[in-house]
């Protein structure tokens, strides 16, 4: 009897409508002829966990005088589909041991959805995508994987519909397809476009879904055509931090760029520091995020998410809360400088910056403001904080270069220490302070090594407190930078303000 049971498993986040799904499955089930069983096994909310829902069907022409006996729950090496609607939730069914290689198709969207865990980590709190999708690939007999969120935006549908087409595509439940179409239809919710999702679903299984890859569509001056000056192995990270420097800037800071890297020769070394200061050189300030804000492509996003119809009018309201400092650093160098030590100024011109402000950028008035402020990206180049980003940038790439004849792994360490840096606010000073104190480590101890930098860059990575960096500066007795004075920033590195 059991041979004829057919059990399933559905893996969905609070809000991705796996109980949409299951009921879907259920419905069609039935109307072809099957007695379903579904049980919703709830886990912690949201994206901290996942709510389970298990369906088993039996064929009722096949049930005699005994009814079958149905699972409420999936059971390890008995699940002949799993279906999930995110990646990490198709890697945490094979952990819980219900993918198998002998029985069960995996059906599984390939984007992310980060866990709260990932982001609140100082460094790249991120799981390894790849060490899962190589998991699926062996835990699975059959595995159906594709980006299943892009159809979501593409369909204005759900990805419940997206899933239940792959699902109708993999062929794993013995229906017709306009039987799935029939159980959409009898819903009576959104129909066309679940419809809709449900179509690019099963015409993506079935390989008929053109693959699509990132392309640049900047057009680059005939000045930046020497990329081919470095090695073929750096190229191509080379051509991204270009590309994303004239996008933030201009054709100038992007030559800039190509001149910074000149005198580094080994490929490895250059792709990991081409690609730190590309990052580095497009730092946040007020003028990138005012024109992040209202570029058309960022409208466009916001519409499709928000499923507005052709002609309807929406509006969206972004916070923004800049402070005092950054109000100092977009001003020219000298009066930056000046007007962020000064008392008097701060206590003026503080009650400006201390709440956020609500601006909508739809609006006349928003957009107005927020393209004057990003139509100042001519005077970055004069401000305080352009400045003193790019005196640590150079300071940086001088000891890259000095150590990378005599000491190619510490010259990669030290490549990679700019990790730290990220964020705005509290956060930013925080990163640049311990960036800051390992580059002085670097310049006064010379007995220095690869390994203690790796300790210390995961080290400044665990908290903010910063005790367990600060630990490891005792342990190493390094330049006696540990303690309050030294996160005050009383200390000097060629890069020191």
């Amino acid at each position: 009897m059991s041979e004829k049971r057919i059990s399933i498993a559905v893996a969905a986040l609070g809000g991705q409508g796996g109980g949409v799904l299951s009921n879907w499955i259920v419905e069609i089930a039935e109307s072809c002829g099957y007695r379903a069983q579904y049980t919703a096994i709830a886990g912690v909310a949201q994206r901290t966990g996942t709510t389970i829902y298990a369906i088993e069907l039996y064929p009722e022409a096949e049930i005699n005088e005994q009814d079958p006996v149905l699972s409420l729950m999936p059971v390890s090496g008995d699940v002949d589909v799993v279906i999930a609607a995110e990646l990490m939730e198709a890697g945490r069914a094979v952990n819980r041991g219900i993918v198998t290689p002998e029985k069960t198709t995996l059906i599984a969207s390939d984007h992310r959805i980060y866990a709260i865990g990932e982001k609140e980590t100082m460094g790249d709190g991120r799981l390894n995508g790849d060490e899962v999708r190589s998991s699926l690939k062996k835990a699975a007999k059959n595995l159906i994987l594709f980006d299943m969120d892009k159809m979501v935006l593409k369909s204005s549908s759900v990805i419940s519909s997206v899933l239940f087409g792959a699902l109708a595509g993999s062929g794993a439940l013995p229906f017709p397809r306009d039987a799935y179409e029939e159980t959409i239809r009898k819903s009576g919710r959104a129909v066309e476009t679940n419809l809709n999702g449900f179509d690019l679903g099963f015409t993506a299984v079935n390989g008929a879904e053109n693959k699509t890859c990132t392309q640049m569509h900047t057009q680059l001056p005939t000045s930046l055509d020497n990329i081919g000056q470095f090695p073929e192995e750096a190229q191509p990270i080379i051509t991204y931090g270009v590309h994303k420097l004239v996008d933030y800037q201009d054709a100038d800071y992007a030559y800039d760029y190509l001149e910074k890297l000149s005198g580094i020769n080994e490929p490895e070394l250059l792709s990991e520091t081409a690609r730190h200061m590309a990052l580095w050189m497009c730092f946040e300030d007020v003028i990138r995020v005012a024109d992040l804000k209202t570029r058309a492509e960022r409208s466009d996003q916001i519409a499709a998410e928000v499923r507005a119809q052709s002609g309807q009018i929406w509006y969206g309201h972004d916070y923004f809360h800049p402070r005092y400092e950054e109000f100092c650093d977009t001003l020219p160098a000298l009066v930056g400088k000046g007007m962020r030590k000064s008392g008097f100024w701060k206590a003026i011109l503080n009650p400006f910056f201390n709440k956020g402000r609500i601006i909508r950028p739809k609006t006349i008035f928003g957009y107005l403001l927020l393209r004057f402020v990003a139509n100042l990206r001519w005077f970055r180049r004069f401000s305080l904080r352009f400045k003193e980003e790019h005196k640590r940038i150079n300071a940086w790439l001088d000891l890259i270069k000095t150590h990378a004849d005599n000491d190619l792994s510490l010259a990669h360490e030290i490549a990679k220490c700019p990790r730290l840096i990220k964020g705005y606010g509290e956060t930013h000073a925080r990163g640049i302070n311990r960036f800051s104190r390992i580059m002085a480590s670097i310049e006064q101890e010379k007995t220095l090594n690869a390994a203690v930098i790796t300790e210390l860059c995961d080290a400044a990575l665990l908290s903010e407190k910063g005790t367990e960096f600060n630990q490891v500066l005792n342990n190493y007795q390094l330049t006696g930078l540990t303690g309050s004075d030294a996160e005050k920033g009383e200390f000097t590195w060629a890069g020191s303000s």
